[in-house]
This record gives structure tokens, C-alpha cells and sequence, in this order.
């Protein structure tokens, strides 16, 4: 199985565009179709957290009031990477909130993000739900603990994305579903899995 690292942003806001900012990180590292380990901080947006946010989340102003700034805790972030490509559930959200991270560090990361979510409605079609909490759910995957907590939505997703590895490699017959292979599924139609699958392997 390929080695990846799943991201989860909490923040206070949809777009780092419009002025929101991470209030928390949750990083889980993947190798071999497994969870090998995990990083979590809270973060100090240098605004205040809107009051639904709070609701959604739990973590509150006074929670993130003494917690690292966002340079700090991204430097501590892209050290734990370590080069790893990237997952995440949504992933141009996540995506997003990385990048400006970065920009605090005069920093850029180059390379498509791995999305879950993606992933799920090529391998998985036809749920109700991609939610994750409903992906979770359906496919009985673990639940990791309170969900919109960055941590627990990554090892979710970590979860989400092996399976989602193990059935490419059962439906098709594979010894395993390469990070490089995940892309180019994801990017796929619907309609168009199977020979995107059958031609990456020149099946």
C-alpha cells in the first residue's frame, strides 16, 4: 500500500480568501493501509472563533487563546509530512487552509491533493451519503471520536481512504492501489473507473 499523509483543518471560517483562519490541525500519516502515527494542535487564529463555529466544533476562544500561532504550528506540520503526499476529505477545503498556512512560512507545496471524497464516489457509488460521517456509517468503518474535531476527522478519513485502496484492490484484482493510481481514479468519471483502473495497469 502507499504511504500518505490525511490533513483535517478546523477553522473559523469556508476560505482563507474571505479571512478566516485554522483554529486546529489533525495529521495522520498512512503507510501499508494502516495508521502509523499522528500529530494534533490547536491553533490561534488572532480572530475570534463566530459562535455557531464554536457550537459545531466545541473549541472555543478561551481554548485556542494561549494555543501556537499558525506559523508555528505548520512549521511543526510540514516537518511531520515530510514530503508525504497529501489526503483529505474535501480536499480543495483542507487544501486551501494549508496553502495560506505556508504563505505565513514564504513557503508553497507543489502537487495534486488525494481527496477522499472523490475517491469514495468512484469506488463506493450509489450512497446516500458522502458525508464522511455518513461514509463512515455505511462502509462500518471506526469512529475515531467527536467529529469536526481535526484529529478525529483524520483518522476518519485515513480509514475512508484505505478502504477505499482495499476495494480498487479487490474489485480489480490488484496487489495495490499506488497513490499515483488514486489520482488518476479520482479524476475519472464514473463511467469510466474500470478502464481508467484496467489502463493504469495495462490490463
Amino acid at each position: 500500500m502507499s504511504r500518505y499523509a490525511v490533513i483535517d483543518f478546523e477553522t473559523t471560517g469556508m476560505s482563507p480568501a474571505l479571512g478566516a483562519r485554522a483554529t486546529e490541525i489533525g495529521i495522520c500519516l498512512v503507510e501499508r493501509g494502516r495508521i502509523v502515527d499522528s500529530y494534533q494542535s490547536l491553533i490561534n487564529p488572532g480572530q475570534p472563533i463566530p459562535y455557531d463555529i464554536q457550537q459545531l466544533t466545541g473549541i472555543t476562544n478561551a481554548m485556542v487563546r494561549s494555543a501556537p500561532p499558525t506559523s508555528e504550528v505548520m512549521a511543526a506540520a510540514l516537518a511531520f509530512v515530510d514530503g508525504r503526499p497529501l489526503l483529505a476529505h474535501n480536499a480543495s477545503f483542507d487544501a486551501k487552509f494549508w496553502q495560506a498556512g505556508l504563505a505565513e512560512l514564504d513557503r508553497r507545496s507543489g502537487g495534486e491533493w488525494l481527496c477522499s471524497l472523490k475517491l469514495a464516489r468512484r469506488v463506493f457509488p450509489n450512497l446516500a451519503s458522502y458525508r464522511l460521517s455518513a461514509l463512515v456509517s455505511s462502509l462500518r468503518l471506526p469512529a475515531a471520536g467527536q467529529y469536526h474535531r481535526a484529529l478525529a476527522d483524520a483518522e476518519c478519513t485515513a480509514h475512508l481512504a484505505v478502504a477505499a485502496q482495499r476495494q480498487l484492490c479487490s474489485d480489480y484484482q490488484l496487489a495495490e492501489a499506488p497513490t499515483a493510481l488514486l489520482l488518476a481514479v479520482q479524476a475519472a468519471s464514473k463511467q469510466w473507473v474500470k478502464s481508467t483502473v484496467q489502463s493504469f495497469h495495462g490490463l
